[in-house]
């Protein structure tokens, strides 16, 4: 009996790593094919039309990108609830990623397995349709709850944060900026990966600074950033992603602990 037992698990554990190595096989393989096709005219089309930020980046930059955007959309599924999705959903998804790692290629968010696209915002029970007295607030959403490696988004506000112009508002970047601040084990405000050990100190102090100005009504930072360090980072640089020139005329301090966190000068 003991050697029955003994042969069967040998046989599971065996079929397990097996099985594994498959997959990772097929991942390579789906991965190979997605990286090393052509980016389609359409789909560029519709980067140009979109996004501001690829389409102030020059030719050898846009390649770059396109490319990350291929191997996002090969790696993580990205699924609609209640809803429809197109490419455009899809490619707006996978820029919201991108962006804000732009200059770190080899990363590519890998607490994430899926993407849910919703119709609306939602509440904190995840529900979508309205009724008497219920407010529905939530507009994005990482890893809460059960959905540990899930993002959720509302696909109209995901739309409205890519209109081709500059706005301050993008829910896309706000959640991968705080998947990207978690990298280091915490959503806390200060992304170690990204930040120097000695400018945290004086980071942290700016985040300060801010807040105070924020309270005052002397700034033009959506108010929602008071929340906590870490709403405060997500909040900052949708602004400083989605609109850069303004943010640097309004924010010169800010700014440049922007550039230095995600080491990009828009």
């Amino acid at each position: 009996m003991e050697l029955i037992i003994f042969v069967i698990l040998a046989s599971l554990i065996v079929f397990i790593l097996i099985w594994k190595k498959y997959k990772e096989v097929k991942k390579e393989e789906a991965l190979k094919i997605f990286v090393n096709q052509d980016f389609s005219e359409e789909w560029r089309s519709i980067l140009t039309q979109k996004v501001l930020f690829y389409r102030e980046l020059d030719e050898e930059e846009k390649k770059l990108f396109e490319k990350q955007v291929l191997r996002f959309l090969a790696t993580k599924k990205i699924e609609a609830v209640s809803t429809s999705i197109n490419d455009e959903v899809r490619l707006l998804v996978a820029c919201s990623a991108v962006i804000p790692t732009f200059a770190f290629p080899n990363f590519n968010y890998p607490s994430v397995r899926t993407v849910l696209i919703y119709p609306g915002s939602f509440d904190e029970d995840f529900n979508t349709v309205k009724h008497k007295n219920h407010q529905q607030f939530i507009t994005g959403m990482v890893g809460n709850k059960g959905l540990k490696g899930t993002v959720i988004l509302s696909k109209p506000d995901l739309l409205a944060g890519f209109n081709g112009s500059r706005t301050k508002h993008n829910v896309g970047i706000h959640e991968f900026v705080h998947l990207l601040d978690g990298a280091d084990g915490e959503i806390d405000g200060v992304p170690e990966r990204l930040l120097e050990h000695s400018y945290v100190g004086s980071w942290l102090f700016e985040i300060k600074e801010e807040m105070e100005e924020i309270m005052q009504r002397k700034s033009d930072i959506n108010p929602y950033s008071l929340t906590n360090n870490a709403e405060f980072l997500a909040v900052v640089s949708e602004y400083f992603f989605s609109s850069p020139h303004q943010f640097k005329k309004k924010h010169p301090d800010l700014y440049e602990y922007m550039v230095d966190i995600f080491d990009q000068e828009l």
